[in-house]
């Protein structure tokens, strides 16, 4: 096993499976699935979910919405992500704690770092809702924050593209991938593998980040372990 602690960053839109939003029961059972794959060989499993299935803060603001709060309701978004992946979890025997970055005690613990690192420790999968709980900052600066702040050993981007490619490879069949990119790299291309804050923040604190396929099966369980799966990106 590579990575012994990760953290697995999945978007919203993942979890619409076939439908146009909202939250596919059988694909949030899939990741479930994938995810227990890793668990069960002993990786400490963090995850932080988008909220685009349901809203989009930037979305919002862009039809005239006030920023701060369609920002909001986008982290709330997240929270209900979590709860459905949660259950997901716990259905297929995976012992799961939900944290959010906004107090909301009836459903889910605050974040505190020392409680998180110590539930992966015993063997729990942590989720992290509601982003940095602050307007203006993505689901992927939230999730390379807690990746710094539980120590983990590289970032997992689940997408529905196999890594990063020059162009959009569902619209150019010719578009080439890379197996390995510098961060350096990424910024002169000007490719968007994440948004340019979660980016460099990465950056900094020497973060690798995996981009990969989570739709494949296995493909999680062969990341962990090491094997040459999508694209990534380090120093």
């Amino acid at each position: 096993m590579k990575y012994h602690r990760i953290l697995l960053k999945l978007s919203g839109e993942g979890l619409m499976g076939n439908q146009s939003h909202g939250i596919d029961p059988k694909r949030i059972d899939k990741y479930a699935k994938e995810i227990k794959k890793v668990f069960d060989i002993g990786t400490e499993v963090a995850i932080v979910i988008g909220g685009g299935n349901i809203f989009r803060g930037v979305s919002g603001s862009s039809k005239g919405m006030d920023r701060v709060q369609a920002d909001y309701m986008g982290m709330l978004a997240t929270v209900i992500n979590g709860l459905a992946l949660q259950g997901a979890l716990e259905n297929n025997n995976v012992p799961t704690r939900l944290q959010t970055a906004i107090k909301i005690e009836a459903i889910a613990e605050p974040f505190i770092k020392r409680k998180a690192t110590r539930h992966l420790e015993k063997g729990r999968v942590v989720i992290f809702g509601s982003g940095t709980g602050n307007p203006f900052f993505t689901t992927d600066s939230a999730a390379v924050l807690r990746a710094i702040e539980i120590n983990a050993d590289v970032i997992l981007k689940g997408t529905r593209v196999d890594g990063i490619y020059n162009d959009d490879p569902e619209k150019n069949i010719e578009a080439t991938k890379f197996e390995n990119l510098s961060f350096d790299e990424v910024l002169k291309k000007g490719i968007k593998v994440m948004d340019t804050t979660a980016f460099t923040l990465s950056q900094e604190n020497k973060l690798p980040i995996i981009v990969f396929d989570i739709n494949t099966p296995d493909n999680l369980f062969k990341v962990v372990k090491g094997e040459n799966i999508g694209t990534r990106v380090n120093l």
